[in-house]
């Protein structure tokens, strides 16, 4: 019989024929060298497939890891340029803080050269006034024979100043001087303020030039209100010296 099998009925190859079908296939394969050409549409295609998932894998990591080191670099680029600013800032804060130092320096400076020439400045105990009478006047009034002192014209209440800085020796009643105040003055020598109607200062306080010690009056040994002005070289009666020419060497014009 020439078949046998029923016509119309196919049965899977045999072993051997699949054996020798592959064995054939290989054969053609080593002699041509035609992959593709021999090879099951199935198979070429999944070679296919899988080449080119494999290029476009090495593909994507290079993409990346070229983003990583950009971005990376970016990172760093903007660390070192926030650092630098901070740096800058520091710098310029430092600066600024130094500056407004030194001016806040500059102005202690000028102002205690401005308090210093303050308190070593001399004042006339009366502004606006003038000398009514001169020191060493003669006349029977003043039981030395003379005038210990200059008289400046001040009706009652005109307030007196302390001419220059010093502290206070003596505030209180001075016999023919009525109420007196009698100051140990810086330079170490004493100013004394007579008949005065007030007086506004105490033993032992200090005092600065032009600062208001008390009021004019006519208290003690005297024909009508007036200050009584004297510059002695010791808080005693009878060290005076030429009190206009002791204001005049301490710049106030009398």
């Amino acid at each position: 019989m020439a078949y046998t099998c029923a016509a119309g009925k196919h049965r899977r190859p045999s072993r051997m024929k699949r054996a020798t079908t592959k064995a054939v296939g290989a054969a053609a394969l080593t002699t041509t060298g035609v992959i593709g050409a021999l090879s099951a549409p199935a198979f070429a295609a999944e070679t296919s497939v899988e080449q080119t998932g494999f290029t476009q894998a090495v593909e994507i990591g290079d993409t990346v890891a070229e983003q990583i080191d950009a971005q990376a670099a970016a990172q760093q680029q903007a660390a070192e340029e926030a650092a630098a600013q901070k740096r800058a800032e520091a710098l310029a804060k430092q600066r600024a803080e130094e500056a407004a130092k030194k001016e806040r320096e500059a102005k202690e400076r000028a102002a205690r050269e401005a308090e210093r020439k303050r308190l070593n400045t001399f004042v006339a105990p009366v502004s606006g006034s003038y000398v009514s009478t001169g020191y060493k006047s003669g006349g029977a009034v003043w039981s030395s024979g003379s005038h210990t002192g200059i008289d400046f014209h001040a009706s009652s209440g005109t307030a007196v100043h302390a001419v220059g800085s010093g502290t206070v020796v003596e505030a209180g009643w001075g016999g023919a001087y009525g109420n007196n105040i009698v100051i140990k003055m810086n330079d170490g020598t004493f100013t004394q303020y007579g008949h005065l109607s007030s007086i506004g200062v105490s033993v032992g306080q200090t005092v600065t030039p032009g600062q208001q010690i008390g009021l004019s009056g006519a208290t003690g040994n005297v024909t009508g209100p007036h200050l009584h002005f004297e510059a002695r070289t010791t808080a005693e009666y009878g060290s005076d010296i030429d009190p206009v020419g002791y204001l005049r060497s301490h710049g106030v014009n009398v």
